[in-house]
Order: C-alpha cells, then sequence, then structure tokens
C-alpha cells in the first residue's frame, strides 16, 4: 500500500467526509460548540499506524450528511480527497486512483478492512453529543477524554469558556492506530453558504 494511499485513507476513516459541491465562503468567526452544526475547520495532523508515520495538513468541510476533506502532504502536494453525501463516499487519491461505495462504513470495510464508527465522528470532532462515552471532564464541564468500543479520544482547549471548541485531538485505537490533530482555525458555515 503506498504511503499516500495508507495516510489518505487511516485519516479518511478517521475523520471520513464530504460533498465535493459545498460552498466555499464559511464564517470564519470562532463559533461556539453550542451553535455549530455545519462546519468548515483546518488544522495539521500527525498519524501513526502499525509502525509508519505520516503528517500533513487537512481541510474539513461538514454539512450533515454532507462532507469534504482534503488532506495535503507538509509538501503542499495532496494526498487523497474524500467525499461522502447521500449518494455515497468516495475517496480519490493522488494518483487518481477512485474507491466507491455506498456510504462511508462500507467504503472503510472495503478500503481498510475493517468497518469504523464514522457516524459518530463528526459529534467527537466537536466535543458534542459523547454523554455516554465520557470518561473524563474538565473544570468547566467540558469532556477531556471519551471511550467507545475500542477508541479512546482525548481533547485539549485554548480557552477556558465553557463552549469553546476543542483545539487539540488525540485519538487512539486498539491496534496501532494514533492520531494527533491541531486544528488552527474552526468555521461555521452559515444558511447561505449550504447547498439547499
Amino acid at each position: 500500500m503506498s504511503t499516500y494511499r495508507t495516510a489518505g485513507l487511516l485519516l479518511c476513516a478517521m475523520f471520513l467526509v464530504s460533498c465535493a459541491e459545498l460552498p466555499s465562503s464559511p464564517d470564519r468567526a470562532s463559533p461556539k460548540k453550542s451553535e455549530l452544526l455545519a462546519f468548515s475547520l483546518e488544522g495539521r495532523f500527525s498519524l501513526r499506524h502499525e509502525d509508519t508515520n505520516y503528517s500533513g495538513s487537512l481541510r474539513w468541510r461538514h454539512d450533515g450528511a454532507n462532507n469534504e476533506l482534503l488532506l495535503v502532504s507538509p509538501f503542499g502536494q495532496g494526498i487523497a480527497e474524500i467525499v461522502t453525501s447521500d449518494s455515497g463516499a468516495r475517496l480519490t487519491t493522488s494518483d487518481g486512483k477512485v474507491y466507491s461505495e455506498a456510504n462511508a462504513e462500507t467504503l472503510t470495510r472495503q478500503v481498510l478492512g475493517y468497518t469504523l464508527p464514522l457516524a459518530r465522528l463528526t459529534d467527537w470532532v466537536r466535543a458534542q453529543g459523547v454523554a455516554d462515552g465520557v470518561a473524563e471532564r474538565d473544570d468547566q464541564g467540558r469532556p477531556l477524554r471519551i471511550r467507545h468500543e475500542d477508541w479512546r479520544v482525548d481533547y485539549g482547549y485554548a480557552s477556558d469558556d465553557p463552549d469553546a471548541l476543542p483545539d487539540r485531538i488525540f485519538a487512539e485505537r486498539l491496534g496501532g492506530f494514533e492520531l494527533r490533530l491541531r486544528i488552527d482555525e474552526w468555521g461555521s458555515l452559515q444558511p447561505t453558504d449550504r447547498k439547499p
């Protein structure tokens, strides 16, 4: 499995996402967690799978079933684009290979060999909807660590605001998968930015 394919597919598995037709102008004000339904984020990632390490940057746009994730190498080269919508899930690698399935779970099973809980990931990245899995909270009541099946997700926050979004996420799955995500910018997609 090539470096680009592995990096793209594994990060895909962790934060799978996208409808390529999402508009391109999110509101860049720092949104509050309680207000954030449709969002964009930009950040940097470091990924370890078994004995291999990858790093780069990402751009993610999420609006309901529509997601778009672009992974970029540290040298600015596109690694993979992942797209999901009500009509299915598609992953395109830097060498032009395309993998398509009816949904993100089936796509990860096809490409990675196992299914990941992708329906929960948009909540995990925002530290929302995680009450049943919270193992530890901070003084403001925000999740610091959640557990779900064989996943553990740890959070860091740049602000003491109880409604602040996380800016550091560490996700680990039993079996040698680790993802560190540093979110540099959150954005909220407004109704005028979203597909009808």
